[in-house]
């Protein structure tokens, strides 16, 4: 039996789903049902069913971006951080293996090939970088499992709730018997304020940058077939190969969608910052080769997007 936590959230409903469709014994309490954020609610939860494996996508993400986690700090630092280390050590003490959905904006930017060499590049916005991403994308490597975090605390500046989910690794990873999963700006054919496909049409003007994205259900299958494979317990990027520029998607909802409004975009980072966002965002490429080592497949990114704008649902 598995048991999951948050379930009525965005990637929640997504896993009750594919734990379904696997035929699977899931319970998943609700907070109405189950305080399972009280350490001894849980605990003795946990002690009576026994469950084979537990899955942790409860989080706060802020509404409508995590813009909002800067004016909600203490229920940002609470559900990102405190909530999945409690989980963690419950699961630990109780010899329950457990699965926690993280986060890809842990990093900013990705790695470029120059000369023969990798360095890091925080702003994938550079004019200069921008040009080396058009003319040979093949010199651009994401981040691995084994690069350390550099949008958090440590490696500021960052968002509140980048470093609130970057502290929750250092404190599950320390434990036995865990997968980390990390997301990145999950999307699919469904209309939702959670969907970034949703966003970019809603939005009166686009942030352009280049990012790793997370099609929702490849994302909870690729979870899922992790536990079931036995794969090694550990940290996995968990995104559909390749990268994309959000330019690049506007131009696949243009030709697929064929939406009626113009779209227009940001100018640069500076009148972003100045009139659209509180807080810094994290933009990024993640390297997805250790999922794929483990024998847990996903399709290119591009295949993902196309599908999910050919299958469009617009009613939420």
């Amino acid at each position: 039996m598995v048991i999951l936590l948050g379930s009525t959230g965005y990637m929640g409903q997504a896993f009750l789903h594919a734990i379904a469709e696997r035929g699977w014994p899931v319970h998943a309490p609700t907070r109405q049902q189950l305080d399972y954020t009280d350490f001894t609610a849980l605990r003795s939860y946990l002690a009576s069913t026994r469950p084979e494996f537990l899955i942790n996508a409860a989080g706060y993400t802020g509404k409508p971006n995590v813009d909002a986690c800067e004016d909600h700090r203490a229920d940002t630092l609470q559900g990102n951080t405190l909530f999945p280390a409690m989980v963690g050590h419950v699961c630990a003490g109780l010899n329950i293996p457990f699965g926690h959905v993280s986060s890809g904006c842990i990093y900013s930017g990705a790695k470029l090939m120059v000369n023969h060499e990798l360095h890091v590049e925080r702003d994938l916005t550079a004019p200069e970088v921008r040009k080396i991403i058009d003319k040979s994308p093949q010199s651009i490597h994401g981040f691995n499992e084994a690069d350390e975090p550099n949008f958090t605390f440590r490696q500021p500046p960052c968002s509140f709730y980048s470093g609130t989910k970057a502290m929750a690794e250092e404190a599950v990873r320390v434990l036995p018997q865990h997968y980390i999963w990390r997301l990145r700006i999950p999307f699919d054919h469904i209309n939702s304020p959670r969907n970034f496909l949703s966003k970019l049409q809603y939005y009166p003007k686009v942030y352009n940058n280049v990012n790793s994205l997370s099609h929702r259900g490849d994302y909870v299958r690729a979870c899922l077939d992790l536990w079931e494979k036995k794969a090694p317990f550990g940290i996995y990027n968990v995104t559909n190969p390749g990268f994309v520029s959000s330019a690049q998607v506007v131009t696949m909802i243009q030709r697929i969608l064929k939406p009626a409004r113009p779209f227009k975009f940001w100018s640069d980072d500076n009148e972003f910052y100045a009139q659209a966002a509180k807080t810094p965002r994290s933009n990024c490429v993640l390297d997805v080769s250790k999922l794929l080592n483990a024998g847990v497949k996903m399709r290119p990114v591009e295949e993902a997007l196309d599908e999910a704008l050919t299958s469009w649902v617009s009613a939420p």
